[in-house]
C-alpha cells in the first residue's frame, strides 16, 4: 500500500500520554501508527501553518487541518459510500463518502496549484482504504469542486476540524476494501442517498456529519446531473470555503465536550480577530495600550458565548466569532476605564493600562477600543445587510446599560442607604447585561425561534447575576495571589456589594463598627483592618446571604436550560452555569 509500508512517510513522534491514550482505547498497531502521521495544520482560511500529528489535530479541542473528500461515481452515475471500520479511532462505524482523509505534510501533497496535493493524497488513500490500483488513476481524473470548513465532535476526546477539499471522479474501478479501514460499501443513486439521509432511525449505522454537509449543500441535483461531463462540473466549481460551522448535532450518538474544551476550540479564533483589529492602529503606543489586557489572558467567556449558545440551539457560523470578538473588545474597554475609576493598579496579575502607560493614553485606548469593536461588528461574516442595524443597535444598548451600571456603582460608594434592589439593577447593567446580550445574539444568529431566543436571554441574565455575586464573594474569600489584586479591595474602595448592603442593614454591633471602620477608606486602611472587616461580614451572616442569592440565580439559569431540547453542546452551557459557584464550593 503506497505511502504506508515505506520509510519516508512524514510522521511526528507521539508523546507517552498520546500512546497511553491510544492503548487505553484498544487501538490496533496500524491505527495507532496512522495517528502519528504528519498532516497539514491550516488556518480557518486554509493557509498552511505547518505539520501536526493526526492525533493532535483530532484530540480534545483539536486544530483545523487540511482534508479531502472523494466522491467516486461509476458509469451508472452511482456514488460509492463506505462504512468506516469499527477499528477506526475517530467516528468508527459511520457511513461516509467514498474516501475521506488528509493530505500529508510532504512536498507532493502540499502543492496547491490545481489542487494537485489533495488529488495525490486521494490516489494514495484510495489504494490504502479501497485497494484501488494507483496506476489506474491520475490527478487529471479528479475534478476539484470546492472547500468546506466544519467542526464535528464525536465525544469529549475526539473531534474533526477540517478545511475539506471536495473532489469528484467518475470511473469504473475494482475495489478491494481494507477491513482495517472499511467495514462495508454501497453504491447508491441520487434517490437512494436521499432516502438514507432522511431516515429518522438509520438501520445500518449513522451518517458522518461531514458527509451530511456535503450531501446537503455541495451535492446538488445539478452536480448529480453533471456527472460524466467534466466541463459542466468545472462550471459548478468555486474557490469558496463554505462555512458549515459546528455540525456535531448531525451525529445522533455524538457527545459534547465540557466548558474548557469547548472554549478552547474557538478561543484562538476569537483572539486572532481581536488582535488583528486592535493592532491595525497606525500608532504603535496606542495599539500596545489597547492590547495590554488582551496579552494578560482571560477566560474569554463572553467572547465565546455567542458560539457556545449557537451550537446548543441552532446552527453556527464564523460571524458569531466576529460578534464575540467585538463584545470581548467592549468588555476590555470597560476594564480599562473601570481600573481608572476604581484606582486599581493591577488587572489579571499585571499593571493596569493607566499604570503601564499613563492616564491619558489609557482613556484614549479605551475610547479607540469601543470604536474598533463596532468596526469588527459591522464586518462580521455571514450577516445579511438587514441584520446589521438591529445587531449594532443591540450592542449599543448593551454598552449604554454597562455605562449606567458603572455610574450607579460609582454613586453607591458615597451612599450608605443602598437597597438590594438598587444593587441588582446595578450589577445587571455592569455585568449581567453582557451575558444576556451574548446569549441572546448567539441564539438569534443561530436561527432559533423567538421563544428560544428569549429563554437564552433569561439564562444569560441569570448567569450574569450569579457571576457578579460570586465575583464579589471571591473578593472576600480568596487570597491576593488568586485574585491578581489585593483581597478585600472592594471593601477598601467602599463598593456596595450585596454583602455590604446586607451587613449595613443589620442592627448596630461591634462587627458592623469594624466593617464601617474599613469601608471606603482606600489606601489609608491597614491590611489588618481589611482582614477584620472581612471576618465581620461573615459574623453578620452577609457572606452566607450572598451565597444563597447566588444559588437562587444559579437554579434559575439551569431552569432556563431545562426548557431547551437536549444537544451535545448543552454540556458546556451547564458547566458554564456552574462555573463561578464551583470556585468557592
Amino acid at each position: 500500500m503506497a505511502g504506508y509500508e515505506i520509510g519516508d512517510v512524514p510522521s511526528i513522534e507521539l508523546s507517552s500520554s498520546e500512546k497511553e491514550l491510544l492503548s487505553s482505547l484498544g487501538a490496533d498497531a496500524v491505527q495507532s501508527k496512522l495517528m502519528s502521521e504528519a498532516i497539514i495544520a491550516v488556518s480557518e482560511h486554509d493557509e498552511v501553518i505547518g505539520p501536526i500529528s493526526k492525533i493532535a489535530a483530532h484530540q480534545n479541542e483539536g486544530a483545523f487541518h487540511r482534508a479531502f473528500s472523494v466522491l467516486l461515481f461509476d458509469s451508472k452515475n452511482r456514488l460509492l459510500l463506505q462504512r468506516r471500520a469499527m477499528d477506526k479511532v475517530t467516528f468508527p462505524g459511520v457511513w461516509a463518502n467514498s474516501c475521506c482523509s488528509h493530505p500529508l505534510h510532504s512536498e507532493a501533497e502540499l502543492v496547491e496549484e490545481n489542487a494537485l496535493g489533495v488529488k495525490m493524497a486521494a490516489i494514495r488513500k484510495l489504494e490504502q482504504e479501497l485497494g484501488i490500483d494507483p496506476s489506474l488513476l491520475s490527478p487529471d481524473d479528479f475534478t476539484f469542486m470546492t472547500k468546506m470548513r466544519y467542526s464535528a465532535r464525536m465525544n469529549e476526546t475526539w473531534i474533526e476540524r477540517e478545511v475539506d477539499h471536495i473532489l469528484v471522479i467518475q470511473k469504473d474501478l475494482e475495489i478491494i476494501p481494507n477491513p482495517n479501514e472499511v467495514s462495508d460499501t454501497s453504491w447508491v443513486s441520487y434517490d437512494e442517498l436521499e432516502s438514507m439521509l432522511i431516515e429518522e432511525e438509520p438501520k445500518n449505522g449513522s451518517i458522518a456529519p461531514w458527509f451530511r454537509c456535503i450531501a446537503a449543500q455541495i451535492m446538488t441535483e445539478e452536480l448529480w446531473d453533471s456527472i460524466g461531463n467534466v466541463a459542466a462540473l468545472e462550471q459548478l466549481s468555486d474557490d469558496r470555503i463554505h462555512d458549515m460551522g459546528d455540525v456535531t448535532h448531525m451525529l445522533p450518538e455524538a457527545e459534547g465536550a465540557g466548558l474548557n474544551v469547548s472554549v478552547l476550540e474557538v478561543k484562538p479564533l476569537v483572539e486572532q480577530r481581536i488582535m488583528s483589529s486592535l493592532m491595525a492602529s497606525r500608532h504603535h503606543r496606542l495599539a500596545s495600550a489597547m492590547t495590554h489586557l488582551i496579552h494578560g489572558g482571560g477566560k474569554r467567556l463572553r467572547a465565546t458565548l455567542p458560539w457556545l449558545v449557537g451550537k446548543a440551539v441552532g446552527d453556527t457560523h464564523s460571524g458569531m466569532l466576529d460578534v464575540g470578538a467585538a463584545i470581548e473588545t467592549v468588555h476590555n474597554f470597560t476594564l480599562v476605564h473601570d481600573d481608572i475609576m476604581d484606582d486599581d493598579d493591577i488587572r489579571r496579575g499585571r499593571n493596569a493600562v493607566h499604570i503601564e502607560f499613563d492616564l491619558p493614553t489609557a482613556i484614549n485606548a479605551g475610547d479607540a477600543m469601543l470604536a474598533i469593536a463596532f468596526e469588527r461588528l459591522v464586518q462580521a461574516e455571514g450577516l445579511e445587510p438587514k441584520d446589521v442595524a438591529p445587531l449594532v443597535n443591540r450592542i449599543a444598548w448593551m454598552v449604554r446599560r454597562v455605562s449606567e451600571g458603572q455610574q450607579m456603582d460609582i454613586e453607591f460608594e458615597d451612599e450608605l442607604a443602598v437597597s438590594e434592589e438598587d444593587y441588582i439593577e446595578m450589577i445587571e447593567g455592569k455585568t449581567a447585561v453582557m451575558f444576556l446580550t451574548c446569549a441572546e445574539i448567539g441564539a438569534r444568529m443561530s436561527g432559533a425561534d423567538e421563544e428560544t431566543i428569549e429563554c437564552m436571554a433569561d439564562w444569560g441574565l441569570a448567569v450574569g447575576l450569579c457571576f457578579q455575586l460570586m465575583d464579589d464573594l471571591i473578593d472576600v474569600l480568596s487570597d491576593s495571589e488568586v485574585l491578581g489584586k489585593p483581597a478585600g479591595s472592594d471593601i477598601a474602595q467602599g463598593k456596595r456589594t450585596l454583602m455590604v448592603i446586607h451587613a449595613l442593614s443589620q442592627p448596630d454591633s461591634s462587627d458592623k463598627d469594624i466593617l464601617l471602620a474599613a469601608l471606603g477608606k482606600g489606601d489609608s486602611v491597614a491590611p489588618e483592618a481589611v482582614e477584620a472587616a472581612l471576618k465581620a461580614l461573615g459574623n453578620l451572616g452577609s457572606i452566607e446571604y450572598a451565597k444563597q442569592r447566588a444559588v437562587e440565580y444559579h437554579a434559575k439559569a439551569h431552569a432556563c436550560l431545562d426548557r431547551i431540547p437536549p444537544s451535545p453542546a448543552m454540556k458546556a452551557l451547564r458547566e458554564l452555569t456552574d462555573f463561578q459557584l464551583k470556585r468557592i464550593s
